[in-house]
């Protein structure tokens, strides 16, 4: 009874372990200063430029307008987008608002570990390891590659995941397009609706100009909603998931590398190619170039056969 006490509590430290690092990596995120600035600055410019021009906020501040852009809009999108993909649409909202930070940096030296195992134990070794990853498409490609999946099956099987989920992404940014398209339009009908009932009121001269004036916040709001968030959401949708597709590339090529049997400096070099910052990796290139060339594995096949070659033909 002694004996399985202490195995059942190591168990449990690992799995804990395992827990906090798997919930560590979805909640990561941070507020996108790009698109709270964006709005504030525009918000901004058009409230500035309403006051300086001597008008009023109160002016633009009509609740019925808002009523029938954003009913109208959304109503129109609940016909043309499917529920399922409405809902996903809204799921992927946050994407605008959080950005989650991506390493490429941390992620390379993540392979390279795992490529510098495999090459020393085998690629079987990193069995364990693998199921330790948070990430669930280079945990998913890692098992394959240790259970001896074929290399252009593992690429196939990859290569659909990445399709599969730019198409999702495109169609979430596809709703938010539809919603800028149909929010002008209704902003309009909205106007023409605010017109209608100044028409019924001609006899007094004032009220016709002051309903004129409301009338036309209906078409302000619908094309200020279109231009400052929906057409924006969508290419930020569409800019969030072409980074992450960027990040499985990277996840994909480097797990090509490891079953190919390729030495970890090859590896590193080749995915160096998806660091957006290439400036601050073409020093580190040079280096490695110049100091590490003669002791790589790898470079024996390379340049340094041929010059004991020039030298007998010379002789």
């Amino acid at each position: 009874m002694p004996d399985p006490a202490p195995k059942s509590a190591a168990e449990k430290k690992p799995d804990t372990g395992d827990a906090k690092k798997k919930k560590k990596g979805p909640a990561a995120g941070k507020p996108d200063l790009a698109t709270w600035g964006g709005f504030a600055v525009a918000l901004a410019g058009i409230l500035g430029g309403l006051l300086l021009e001597g008008g009023k906020v109160q002016d633009v501040s009509q609740v019925t307008a808002g009523m029938i852009v954003l009913g109208g809009t959304i109503g129109a999108v609940m016909v043309t987008t499917p529920m399922a993909v409405l809902l996903s649409a809204i799921k992927q909202l946050k994407l605008v608002f959080f950005e989650k930070s991506e390493a490429p940096e941390a992620l390379i030296e993540e392979i390279i570990g795992y490529a510098t195992k495999a090459r020393k134990n085998g690629i079987v070794s990193l069995e364990q390891d693998a199921d330790k990853i948070s990430d669930k498409f280079l945990r998913k490609s890692l098992n394959l590659a240790v259970d001896g999946t074929d290399l252009q099956v593992l690429r196939k099987m990859m290569e659909l995941e990445i399709g599969l989920e730019e198409h999702h992404g495109e169609s979430n940014a596809k709703v938010y397009e539809a919603a800028g398209g149909y929010a002008p339009t209704v902003g309009i009908i909205g106007a023409v609706l605010g017109l209608i009932q100044v028409m019924k009121h001609l006899e007094d001269i004032k009220e016709v100009g002051h309903g004129i004036a409301v009338a036309f916040v209906a078409t302000v709001y619908g094309v200020a909603i279109s231009n400052l968030f929906f057409l924006p959401a969508a290419n930020k949708i569409k800019a969030r998931v072409h980074s992450s597709l960027q990040m499985k590339e990277l996840m994909l090529e480097g797990v090509i590398g490891i079953v190919e049997g390729l030495n970890p400096k090859l590896i590193r070099t080749k995915l160096d190619a998806y660091i957006e910052h290439s400036a601050k990796a073409k020093p580190a290139k040079g280096k490695a170039a110049k100091g590490e060339a003669p002791k790589g594995e790898a470079d024996k096949d390379e340049i340094p056969e041929k010059p004991p070659a020039e030298a007998e033909a010379r002789t």
